[in-house]
């Protein structure tokens, strides 16, 4: 079966060769022995910082492989390679794209590698969703993940799949918290690092928690699909309308960008008001403006239940590290957030809330950890064929 591929920009064009990208590789790192730094791949950067970084060695530049971070949105490339020095993956050069301007993966990787003349023959890849019959099944996605015919398409030696919030854990457990924004103290200290919560909100709900240890462990759950629990009151009310009799309704289902819309849409029908608001983005913006207070209403609600689920997470695990909110939906609505029921909700657990009182919040963007954390990953397993382990 073959596969669409992405037409050259310039009549009669031609892909290039191997050759040709293996030589626009060199001049690529011969160029940008040049170049100032840009962040330490484990600092807080943004996707602003698209682009190469630092000129590696000659023993980084025949290491270099591809991470990506594939979100329902956003597709997050990397050309990355293990650190002289300390081993640690360092970003040589970096991209963001929407998924929705692509027919598929390969496109984007393609695009990757052409603007920056490489043709890299590893590929690891951090990708919400779990692997069945050879296609990684997802419904956030636009598109289906094949890694062997990814491999194929894009002539790899191996492509090898992770969780994507298993990603995010690997990045979360290696870096400080800087960038990072507290919305919540931890009462007291605890004597020793426990495990981190890592919850990602976005197109969908991801969840995995990154355990400390010699080595560290990283377990993926699929925590999204929980039985959502709703208050008496308002919460059961929305939640009426959203499922029907006697059926399972997940707290992705609200926690999520389209939940955080559903949440407003079953508010409009309540107070008898019509939606005019069509998308998530929208009834985040509507709420913070506070123009429109079904939204304001709505996202309130969200805060609310995102609270509840985050203490439930930290009880199961024991997360006295922390839990840390990645994602640009909360990044964008921290002040809310803080000013929102969050923090009572997540203390609001009964005999449990000393303990949770000694747990700290925080947020942080999303940025380039998928990438920092799927290279991270693979460095540590040495992986040299296919995998998949979603």
């Amino acid at each position: 079966m073959s596969l669409p591929m992405k037409k050259p920009d310039q009549p009669g064009e031609s892909h290039p060769s191997r050759v040709q990208i293996g030589q626009g590789f060199s001049r690529m790192l011969e160029m940008s022995a040049a170049m100032p730094p840009l962040a330490g791949p484990f600092d807080h950067g943004s996707d602003d910082l698209d682009g190469a970084s630092m000129g590696p060695s000659a023993s980084t530049r025949e290491r270099a492989f591809l991470a990506a971070d594939v979100g329902g949105t956003h597709a997050r490339l990397g050309l990355v390679a293990p650190n002289a020095k300390e081993g640690k993956p360092e970003i040589l050069a970096y991209r963001t794209y929407r998924c929705n301007d692509h027919p598929h993966m390969e496109d984007i990787a393609r695009c990757f590698c052409e603007e920056f003349g490489v043709q890299p023959r590893v590929l690891v890849l951090a990708c919400a969703g779990y692997m069945h019959a050879g296609s990684v099944i997802n419904k956030n996605l636009p598109w289906p993940v094949m890694p062997r015919m990814m491999k194929e398409a894009l002539e790899l030696d191996s492509v090898t799949l992770i969780n994507d919030l298993e990603a995010l854990a690997y990045a979360v457990g290696h870096i400080d918290c800087r960038g990072a924004t507290t919305l919540k103290a931890p009462m007291m200290s605890v004597r020793e690092a426990g495990p981190i919560v890592i919850l990602g909100p976005g197109t969908g709900l991801g969840a995995a928690v990154w355990f400390p240890g010699q080595p560290p462990r990283v377990m993926t759950t699929e925590a999204g699909q929980i039985q959502l629990a709703a208050r008496v009151g308002i919460e059961q009310q929305v939640l009426a309308q959203l499922a029907q009799a006697d059926s399972h309704v997940s707290y992705e289902a609200v926690l999520s960008g389209p939940g955080l819309h559903r949440i407003y849409v079953a508010l409009c029908a309540i107070r008898d008001r019509y939606p005019s608001i069509d998308e998530p983005v929208a009834v985040t913006s509507a709420a913070l403006a506070g123009g429109d207070d079904i939204a304001r209403e709505a996202l309130t609600l969200f805060c609310g239940w995102l609270g509840s689920f985050a203490a439930d997470l930290a009880m199961l695990y024991g997360a006295t590290g922390g839990i840390c909110l990645v994602g640009g939906l909360l990044s964008q609505m921290i002040d809310f957030l803080q000013g929102s029921p969050f923090t009572d909700r997540f203390l609001d657990k009964g005999v449990m809330r000393p303990f949770l009182q000694k747990v700290p919040i925080r947020v942080m963007e999303r940025g380039r950890h998928g990438v920092i954390g799927a290279a991270s990953w693979h460095l540590d397993n040495r992986v040299d064929v296919d995998g998949f382990r979603l």
